[in-house]
């Protein structure tokens, strides 16, 4: 079936079924659960789906743009709009203290980094706080994108005092296989979650729209000894992440 049979409105749009944007939507869906609108296929343009729908092209492009936010559907430029390829999901234990590189590892695939920041610098007030650290101190910054697989996953930025990691550009992938050479690495840390929608630099990075779900996590690490070695801050795609912790009673 042809992308213009499926969206024929008999049979799934009614005056009393909610706004016809909705219904839309929900259609469009429909198709792309069921696989009748495969990934990567284009979808006809907006004026076209109006017609075939005998919807306005103000309530189809609030449909499309609607499934844009929620990354099913990707806008390129001069192309128009297509089903975009499903991300498979990942679980990501809050049980255990790993890298990146070791979660990914663990599942057989390879990182890179694309470094965004990396040096010493004066810490903001932030990073004094977390850190607890003295008057003058300076700190160590790293801040990349992180990729698996050959896709972005994830945007994070780590802050760490000097004595525990004096050279920041000595990180080229495991920032804890660094510290574990120095045995410095963190033995627990305190993390927080929270949603929340990118902004357009962050989705730019990570190849999502801009508004498009993520998952901001702030971490501070500890040493064995109880001092806090490392501040923390991530943003993960929204779509490529389940964070799953175990309970007991």
């Amino acid at each position: 079936m042809s992308a213009a049979e499926f969206l024929r409105p008999e049979g799934w749009l009614g005056e009393n079924e909610g706004p016809r944007y909705v219904q839309l939507r929900q259609r469009l869906e429909s198709g792309i659960e069921s696989g009748v609108l495969p990934p990567n296929s284009s979808l006809p343009p907006e004026r076209e789906i109006a017609e075939i729908t005998e919807l306005s092209r103000v309530t189809v492009r609030k449909a499309i743009q609607e499934l844009v936010r929620e990354g099913l559907i990707e806008q390129r430029q001069g192309s128009g709009s297509f089903i975009r390829e499903p991300m498979n999901r990942m679980e990501q234990s809050l049980s255990h203290l790993t890298s990146f590189t070791e979660d990914m590892a663990q599942r057989g695939m390879e990182t890179t980094s694309r470094w965004l920041e990396r040096g010493v610098f004066l810490p903001t007030q932030t990073e004094t706080i977390a850190l607890d650290l003295p008057d003058g101190a300076e700190v160590s910054r790293i801040y990349r994108l992180r990729e698996a697989g050959g896709r972005p996953m994830a945007l994070e930025r780590a802050s760490l005092p000097l004595d525990i990691l004096p050279n920041p550009l000595e990180v080229t992938t495991s920032l804890y296989q660094v510290l574990g050479r120095r045995d410095l690495r963190p033995v627990r840390a305190v993390q927080k979650i929270s949603a929340i929608n990118l902004e357009a630099r962050e989705a730019d990075l990570l190849q999502v729209p801009e508004g498009a779900a993520g998952l901001s996590i702030e971490r501070i690490s500890y040493l064995g000894s109880g001092r806090v070695a490392e501040l923390t801050r991530s943003l993960y795609r929204g779509d490529a992440y389940d964070f799953v912790a175990e309970l007991r009673l």
